[in-house]
Formats: structure tokens, C-alpha cells, sequence
């Protein structure tokens, strides 16, 4: 059963999806990466909300995997909030730090890190992500 911030945090995910798309569409690799890093998180905060208010976090995936270790999905939900959990971990806060900032160590600036198959495996992430966030909130 989905709630009005629930829908909101889906708004969010389904646009920062279509702008991870438009952006492989005109070869912007590390802009596709932070789409699709963003529509993932929100994907996943769309599903927490469903439990509660969502705080401040750019790793809902460990809050997700609380919640599921605690038993508060409903059982036939929780393979769908594993899959959603797995691929917030993969598009964690990691990812999110490099398209803005890069390797600062290595000295490579974010366009320098990502290249055409990074952006399309993150988007691949991000359609799976959001799929998964519907099928959970319906």
C-alpha cells in the first residue's frame, strides 16, 4: 500500500531514470552514472517510506536490509526488497561520490572514470531498480 511520500520518492526515481536515459542517448557516461545512482536511491527510499518517514541518507540500501532482517516486509514482498537492496548497494553512495567528484587520490576527475559500459550496466541497474520499487508500492 503506497503513501503520498512513497508515490513522491517514485516521481523522483522515475525522473531521474528517463534523464539516465537521455543522457547514454547524447554519450553523457558519468551524467548517466549520477542518474541513475539518484533514481536507484530513490527507488529504494520510495520502498522505505512505505515503512515510515525516510531521513537524510544516500545509502537507503542499509536501512532496507535492516528492515528486512527485522521481518517488517510482508514475506511474499521481501525477494522483490532483496533484489531492490542488492542493487542499491551497487549504486550506493560510493558511486554517487565519484560522478561529483571523481578519484581525488588518483587524480581523475569523474569524466575520466566512466565510460559508455559503465553508464549502460548503471542504467540497466536503475530500469531493474525502479521496476522492482512499482512492483513493491502497488
Amino acid at each position: 500500500m503506497s503513501n503520498s511520500e512513497s508515490r513522491y520518492r517514485l516521481r523522483l526515481a522515475r525522473g531521474f531514470l528517463e534523464e539516465a536515459r537521455q543522457d547514454v542517448s547524447l554519450g553523457r557516461w558519468r551524467s548517466a552514472l549520477d542518474n541513475s545512482q539518484l533514481a536507484v536511491e530513490h527507488a529504494a527510499k520510495a520502498v522505505l517510506s512505505l515503512l515510515g518517514p525516510v531521513g537524510r541518507t544516500h545509502n537507503p540500501a542499509v536501512h532496507l536490509r535492516e528492515a528486512l532482517a527485522k521481518g517488517r516486509f510482508d514475506p511474499a514482498q521481501a525477494p522483490a526488497v532483496q533484489a531492490l537492496t542488492e542493487k542499491a548497494e551497487l549504486l550506493g553512495p560510493d558511486v554517487h561520490i565519484q560522478t561529483d567528484y571523481g578519484d581525488e587520490v588518483g587524480g581523475l576527475t569523474p569524466w575520466e572514470l566512466f565510460d559508455e559500459n559503465d553508464a549502460r550496466q548503471a542504467l540497466a541497474l536503475a530500469e531493474e531498480a525502479v521496476t522492482l520499487a512499482v512492483q513493491i508500492i502497488q
